[in-house]
């Protein structure tokens, strides 16, 4: 049996749809926001017997946007019920399932409407040691692509699985594995990659999510051979991090963080991070962002916290349980990044804070029929 948080708040009331509605008002989130949000948090129940897969959710209050989520369906617990494509809170219809796919890692796929894609060239099944990662979890169904299958095959096979058939539209490249664990292996794969994209037409930036590209020198690399780049580091966390993190992350303390983007900075390359909501005091939290935030390029990639079982819940900060924490999270980072300008991108994370607005900046226009995903 997965392991979801508190179902109840601190005064022992059922969180209910009038809940979410008080919550939301508090914080100033729209209730959307807050929904969505709470069912990457506590994951659904259903009938499916499936562990982890990606929905396709519309909300019964904005029917023309379609989110992509990735959850628990086993989640026993869960306040949310999902029956016959329609998910349920406390009884109450709030939104409708088009789709579920296992959550196996493939060698690709599309986001934002074929305009961006992620490639997993090293098998994610093989990335293992950070504790509160639910790849562990699951069986092993994606292909060994690094040694095993030439970059012009993967693209080839991406283009019959494109919208229209044409990768040339991508504006976005995202690299996401965890298997790369040295310096000069990653760069060389990037430059190839590059080589493969350039003889297939494609001029799209890249971005690489990785901890283990740290030094002046292969920023110099990528900048040269591999631009349009973005670094995504893999910060995940500022606190514990030799507790929750593998080795290859863990080495690299919060502290140099700010530096390593300020060096990949002044090599000419755009900069952001990862980081996992939940897992740090939110004092922590604020600090770590607030250091790292004058030397991005793009809108971080925060995702709320998912534990799948006893002992991912026992690695939550004290009071990440509740839903409120991520609802404080979300208006701290609105405080410390909105000055910059940088938004969230609807595309570019599946478990994030934001949905339809951000602080109180419209993000999606439901008036027009969209994926947002």
């Amino acid at each position: 049996m997965s392991v979801t948080p508190n179902l109840r708040r601190t005064d022992g009331t059922l969180i209910t749809v009038e809940q979410l509605e008080r919550s939301a008002l508090r914080h100033s989130v729209p209730v959307e926001d807050v929904l969505l949000i709470a069912i990457n948090l506590y994951g659904i129940s259903s009938d499916q017997g499936r562990h982890r897969a990606r929905l396709s959710v519309r909300l019964a209050r904005h029917p023309q946007v379609s989110w992509q989520v990735i959850v628990p369906l086993n989640a026993d617990v869960s306040p949310f019920t999902l029956h016959e494509g329609n998910l349920t809170l406390q009884g109450k219809l709030v939104a409708h399932v088009e789709g579920i796919d296992a959550d196996e890692a493939v060698g690709g796929y599309y986001r934002d409407d074929g305009r961006a894609a992620t490639l997993n060239p090293n098998a994610r099944s093989r990335c293992t040691g950070c504790a509160f990662c639910p790849n562990t979890l699951e069986a092993a169904a994606d292909p060994r692509l690094a040694e095993d299958r030439a970059l012009d095959e993967l693209l080839a096979a991406l283009v019959e699985q494109h919208p229209r058939r044409d990768l040339t539209e991508l504006r976005e490249v995202t690299v996401s594995t965890g298997c790369f664990e040295r310096e000069p292996a990653a760069v060389q794969h990037l430059l190839g990659l590059r080589a493969a994209l350039t003889r297939h037409g494609i001029t799209a930036r890249i971005g690489f999510l990785t901890s283990v590209i740290r030094s002046l020198g292969a920023f110099q690399q990528l900048a040269a051979g591999v631009s349009p780049f973005v670094l995504r580091l893999t910060a995940e966390c500022f606190t514990r991090r030799d507790l929750l993190l593998k080795a290859s992350k863990a080495e690299l303390p919060s502290a140099e963080m700010p530096n390593l983007l300020a060096q990949a900075r002044r090599a000419g390359l755009d900069t952001s991070y990862t980081y996992i909501v939940g897992l740090d005091p939110l004092t922590d939290l604020v600090t770590g962002v607030t250091d790292l935030t004058r030397h991005i390029t793009d809108f971080p990639n925060f995702q709320v916290y998912q534990a799948h079982n006893s002992i991912m819940a026992g690695l939550r900060s004290p009071g990440a349980a509740d839903l409120e924490f991520y609802l404080r999270a979300r208006r701290a980072i609105e405080a410390v990044i909105g000055p910059t300008g940088l938004r969230p991108a609807a595309w570019e994370c599946y478990r994030p804070l934001w949905y339809f607005t951000f602080d109180r900046e419209t993000l999606v226009d439901t008036r027009i029929p969209r994926t947002a995903r």
